[in-house]
């Protein structure tokens, strides 16, 4: 029998609640690792999400699988952060500028989530994964932003600047700057722009 027009049909409504309630399980992770907790408990997550505990594990499976679930939320939240529009195009200083720049902005969206999602990789193969996939794709742009330069270089060359550039754009590299020396967001992304440009002067 078909449900009358303008009656939610229960299943879907069902449906609905439990998306509901699985959004605001993983916001309130989200929210917590702002806060500066990066392993928060079913009870803290129950309590700040005003879902049961019952039914916080109803979403996820266990505690890894809660953090997991958060940080790939959090990650399809910032994805466009990372974008860089005319990607390897345009003069080298406006590439390297654009790129630091991108990176700062996104570093300091991501950085409670990031936190979180380093420090459980070690005990979470999911998480690592995370991260590898997203160091690969980072490295990804930095050798399309900077491809002409790269490919005029000889193999040696090339594989130590493309590292160097690698690791300064890290958030790891971010995070010092922004947190342990304090630097605002258009400072660091300046200083990492004058860092990466000396790596691409000719050789003297």
């Amino acid at each position: 029998m078909s449900t009358p027009t303008g009656v939610t049909d229960p299943i879907d409504g069902r449906s609905a609640r439990r998306d509901r309630n699985r959004t605001a399980v993983l916001d309130a992770v989200l929210e917590l690792f702002a806060e500066g907790n990066l392993s928060p408990s079913a009870d803290e997550v129950a309590r700040r999400s005003g879902v049961s505990l019952r039914s916080v594990y109803r979403y996820v499976e266990n505690s890894d699988d809660l953090i997991r679930a958060a940080v790939e939320r959090r990650r399809e939240q910032v994805a466009p952060l990372f974008e860089i529009d005319r990607l390897g195009e345009g003069p080298l200083a406006e590439r390297i500028a654009v790129l630091c720049q991108t990176r700062v902005d996104a570093y300091d969206a991501i950085a409670p989530t990031a936190r979180a999602s380093r420090a459980r990789a070690y005990t979470s193969s999911v998480l690592r994964e995370q991260l590898d996939a997203a160091s690969g794709l980072m490295r990804d742009q930095v050798v399309a932003q900077f491809a002409p330069e790269l490919q005029a270089m000889d193999a040696s060359s090339r594989a130590a600047v493309l590292a160097a550039v690698d690791v300064l754009c890290l958030p790891e590299t971010i995070e010092h700057y922004r947190q342990r020396r304090r630097l605002t967001n258009r400072e660091t992304a300046t200083m990492l722009g004058g860092a990466i440009g000396r790596l691409f002067e000719p050789a003297t």
